[in-house]
């Protein structure tokens, strides 16, 4: 019997503790929340843990590249399938000291030690006009682009005074057809322009442009009183800068690939996921392959399918694909899975040919292919015995030395004409006889079928459905078009459709029910026309008015409420 010293026993255990301790650790996990800023711009970097800790971040080493603001920390818990998870985030505001590509270090929480995180700092490029103490800016990432690429119009608001009953109202966009999103949330940061704090609130709108021609981007324009050494003026309007944008018509196809549908992005991404392991499988049963498409500068529903191979030896069943969309510093994300139930039908090696998707690479001007290799798939087939000594081995032996029509030996290994296997040829032999003959009555049914009733067969045809931006855009045509023609039936059926299509679970049932989803000018039209169609004094809408508003659609937020001093949350700074 081993006998051990109380010291030594106390030691390991204090040993076991640590790891177990150290074990339940998850290192910390540092990002920020824009990965460009200008020098003059503060930004928020977090470190998260998903453990609860008495320490402490040491953000000291940060002291040489920035200016190191407040330091706000939150708790979190949360339970998932009975399993119950804690985590902690401490937020810090960073302003760095010069221009430039820089490295956050990793930074040290008790024993873990987060990533690092690069950051790009550019010049300053807004200047206040004078010594303003409110004002607006606009500008968009491009001058020149194609039909359905990406234009990113940004709009920041500077306020060195307090505000109140502030309000932004969004520019109208006339010209080519365009459709209009909202690329994230609002942001919130601090700017320091020629010595002067500013707090700043910044709105990204992703536009979209249906046709070739010439974009023109009113002022934006921001209404609030300013608060101002105690007293308060009455209600000033602030605009930023008008901009226009010439898009040009879709370029043609690759000459090696005059099929490629119209895919414009700045970057696209092709991956797979495999729902098992696929070099070996078994006949009949069935593997998920999933495909994921997804284009920086593309919103989702315009991503082309991927259609399942046609391989012979594999049976192919396609899912219900799925849709998604993220936001990043180069605008909206679009993100569509596709997913296929494969089944081999008989042993052997097949192969699933090369998957290509051509794209428009609007940074370098090109066509451009994403691609996933050829895939080779080992099926081995039903109740497919393993091999043991090679071709020659012992149970081909036996069968080659009986001879023809002998009887095995009970307990031997039976030949080509046992039992077992006469019986097994048999069933087989009768259930293809069975399949062959369904398969005759099948071919017959749809011959009778294809010649008594060719026409209604081709009838029945339905056209592929258009995806859902098209149909919106078709409607709002419908619409712009009624209103030039002084047909306020026809506008009011076409909104209605529009309605239904862009709040398919709460869709509108009048035109005033629009009118509250929609903001200036279009809602003030639509209220004109449901004015003048069910007021008592009725009255004349204009026509051209209606259908210039309805070529620029911008939303109502679902947070929002269609009064116009709440279009934006406080901008009064803490």
């Amino acid at each position: 019997m081993v006998k051990v010293h109380k010291p030594l026993l106390a030691l390991l255990v204090l040993a076991a503790n640590a790891l177990l301790v150290s074990s339940a650790w998850a290192a910390a996990v540092a990002s920020v929340d824009r990965p460009n800023v200008d020098l003059n711009e503060s930004f928020t970097l977090e470190v998260s843990v998903d453990v609860v800790t008495d320490s402490e971040p040491d953000f000291s080493i940060l002291e040489d590249d920035f200016y190191v603001g407040q330091v706000s920390k939150l708790s979190s818990t949360s339970i998932v399938n009975g399993q119950m998870t804690r985590s902690m985030t401490w937020s810090v505001s960073l302003m760095a000291k010069r221009t430039g590509t820089i490295q956050i270090p990793p930074i040290t929480v008790g024993a873990e030690r987060s990533n690092g995180v690069p950051i790009v700092v550019n010049e300053p490029t807004n200047a206040p006009p004078g010594e303003a103490d409110v004002f607006v800016t606009s500008d968009v990432d491009v001058d020149e682009t194609w039909v359905q690429a990406q234009i990113l119009y940004r709009i920041r608001i500077y306020r060195a005074v307090p505000t109140r009953q502030p309000a932004l109202r969004e520019p109208t966009i006339s010209g080519a057809e365009t459709l209009v999103e909202l690329a994230g949330d609002d942001r919130q940061y601090e700017s320091v322009l020629n010595g002067k704090p500013y707090s700043v609130i910044e709105r990204t709108i992703a536009l979209y442009p249906q046709e070739s021609g010439e974009i023109s981007i009113s002022p934006a324009m921001f209404e609030a009183r300013v608060l101002r050494n105690g007293r308060i003026t009455g209600r000033k309007v602030f605009q930023s800068d008008a901009h226009t944008i010439m898009v040009a018509p879709i370029p043609p196809p690759p000459a090696d690939r005059p099929d490629a549908s119209w895919l414009p992005a700045r970057d696209v991404v092709l991956g797979e996921d495999w729902s098992r392991q696929f070099d070996e499988l078994e006949a009949g049963e069935p593997v998920t392959r999933e495909i994921t498409l997804s284009a920086l500068g593309q919103l989702e529903t315009q991503l082309p399918a991927i259609d399942a191979p046609g391989v012979d030896g594999l049976n192919v069943y396609a899912d219900k694909p799925e849709f998604g969309r993220t936001v990043e510093a180069g605008g909206i994300r679009g993100q569509r899975k596709d997913q296929y139930a494969i089944i081999g039908l008989a042993g052997g090696e097949v192969e699933l040919p090369v998957v290509e998707v051509p794209w428009w690479d609007v940074e370098a001007a090109e066509w451009k292919v994403a691609s996933l290799p050829a895939r080779t798939l080992t099926v081995k087939g039903a109740g497919e015995p393993e091999t043991v000594g090679g071709p020659s081995g012992p149970n081909d032996f036996a069968a080659e030395a009986a001879p023809t029509g002998a009887a095995p030996a009970e307990g031997g290994v039976g030949g080509p004409s046992g039992p077992n296997q006469l019986e097994a040829i048999t069933f087989w032999q009768r259930a293809t006889e069975i399949l062959a003959i369904l398969w005759l009555l099948t071919l017959a049914a749809w011959w009778w079928s294809s010649r008594s009733a060719p026409r209604k067969r081709r009838e029945s045809r339905e056209p592929k459905t258009p995806p859902l931006h098209k149909q919106q855009s078709a409607s709002l045509k419908k619409a712009r078009d009624a209103a030039a023609a002084g047909d306020r039936a026809g506008v009011r059926a076409a909104l209605l459709e529009w309605g239904r299509l862009q709040w398919p679970e709460s869709a509108p049932r009048s035109i005033g029910e629009i009118a509250n989803r929609v903001q200036a000018p279009l809602c003030d039209e639509l209220r004109k026309l449901s004015s003048a169609s069910y007021g008592p004094g009725g009255g004349d809408i204009d026509g051209a008015t209606l259908a210039k508003a309805l070529k620029s659609v911008t939303l109502v937020e679902a947070h929002e409420t269609p009064s116009v001093g709440e279009m934006l949350p406080p901008l009064m700074p803490r």
